[in-house]
């Protein structure tokens, strides 16, 4: 019986709808979990690795998954953002931006700053330092992947610790209950007010923004501009509905809000227990370390630089999490940070605005020029480390 085992992309998709099931359950009966905002899809996701890690050690069996329909899922979880962006948001948002965009710069730089050390005291060569810093942190998919798929479940709890304290000690509050992208669970997800030509519209809507950001992101490939998919689809939803709002044709949010929340609970849910526990645990030990003193660098830095910069306010405690998500691991890291946190305090579409453009494309132009001259400076100051023989 052992071997191995692909799941086919319809099995993946039923198996994590029952997994963020046994995720919601046990949230929802933990009270450690509801203190600490513990997203269901990360206790879940996590849950089924452990088990998926124990079939492997036991019996010798190692199951897989086709990911094709968690690619689609992020693409609709951000077309679902992009539809909820009204001008006047985009609008509030354009200075914090700014403002998010040089203080990204920085920590940046203090991320490799302490990666770098962490080479030094592991007795590593200090360009792999860079490794031990933004290359993997907030280095996003591309470089997360390389490094074995484990920064997008890093961070999570602390992250959303961090910013519910921020939220109860200085007596914030959300200012609408519009545009929520997390799970209700006070109230039934699926209101009266939701009707069937609402679902309709909202999936014609999903559908073309998913289709015209893939024929945008292909003419801009053609062209020798390389972005993320999810990008060109979000900046077509935020076109659509305010081109909607120009001729007078109604966008019900509350079927685009459901549709987000299914499909960034289900994609983080096939992420987390697609994760190889096995793998990791053989460098568990500076992989530990290197992550500890990571999250304690970040935790510091958004609590005493970002919240303060951003206003200390209820949106600056939201884009707080969310900032502990790229710098930790990607942006769907951020945007389940935020959902945790807007479940339970109320909605913040500046948040869901500002930190997914910085982690889409500003952060990963700022990463690239920044790791190129940390490694300018160490090959000319410190030398290439040596190829042992052999």
């Amino acid at each position: 019986m052992t071997g191995t085992y692909l799941l086919s992309p319809l099995d993946t998709f039923v198996l994590s709808i029952i997994v963020l099931f046994v995720g919601m359950t046990i949230t929802r009966k933990g009270k450690i979990l509801k203190k600490y905002n513990i997203p269901p899809a990360v206790t879940g996701g996590l849950i089924c690795a452990i088990v998926i890690a124990l079939i492997s050690v036991i019996f010798d069996i190692r199951i897989g998954f086709d990911m094709q329909i968690r690619d689609f899922l992020l693409l609709t979880f951000f077309s679902c953002i992009g539809l909820g962006a009204k001008i006047e948001h985009l609008r509030a948002g354009g200075k914090a931006l700014a403002i998010l965009v040089g203080v990204a710069a920085v920590f940046l730089v203090l991320q490799d700053v302490v990666g770098i050390a962490l080479a030094w005291a592991f007795g590593g060569h200090p360009a792999l330092g860079l490794i031990a810093g933004s290359a993997s942190f907030a280095g996003g998919h591309g470089t997360a992947i390389a490094w074995g798929q484990v920064a997008e479940a890093h961070g999570i709890p602390r992250a959303e610790e961090f910013a519910g304290r921020l939220i109860e000690k200085n007596k914030l509050r959300a200012e609408s209950t519009a545009g929520s992208m997390a799970i209700k669970t006070k109230e039934d997800p699926w209101t009266a007010t939701v009707q069937l030509p609402d679902v309709l519209g909202a999936l014609l809507a999903l559908a073309i923004c998913i289709e015209a950001g893939s024929l945008a992101n292909r003419f801009l490939l053609s062209r020798g501009i390389l972005l993320p998919g999810f990008l060109t689809s979000m900046m077509v939803g935020i076109l659509l509905t305010n081109l909607a709002d120009v001729a007078k044709v109604r966008l019900n949010q509350g079927a685009i809000d459901r549709a987000g929340e299914i499909s960034l609970n289900l994609f983080l849910v096939m992420s987390l227990m697609a994760m190889n526990l096995i793998a990791l645990a053989s460098a568990a030990g500076p992989l530990l370390a290197i992550v500890i003193v990571q999250m304690l660098v970040i935790t510091l830095f958004v609590v005493r630089l970002v919240f303060v910069v951003m206003g200390k306010d209820y949106d600056a405690a939201v884009i707080c999490s969310g900032f502990a998500g790229l710098g930790l691991g990607a942006t769907p890291v951020a945007i389940a940070n935020m959902s945790a946190i807007t479940g339970k305090y109320g909605p913040s579409p500046k948040a869901f605005l500002v930190v997914p453009l910085i982690g889409a494309f500003f952060i990963d132009i700022l990463n690239a020029g920044i790791i190129r001259g940390f490694l300018f400076l160490i090959v000319h100051f410190v030398g290439v480390p040596e190829t042992p023989a052999g």
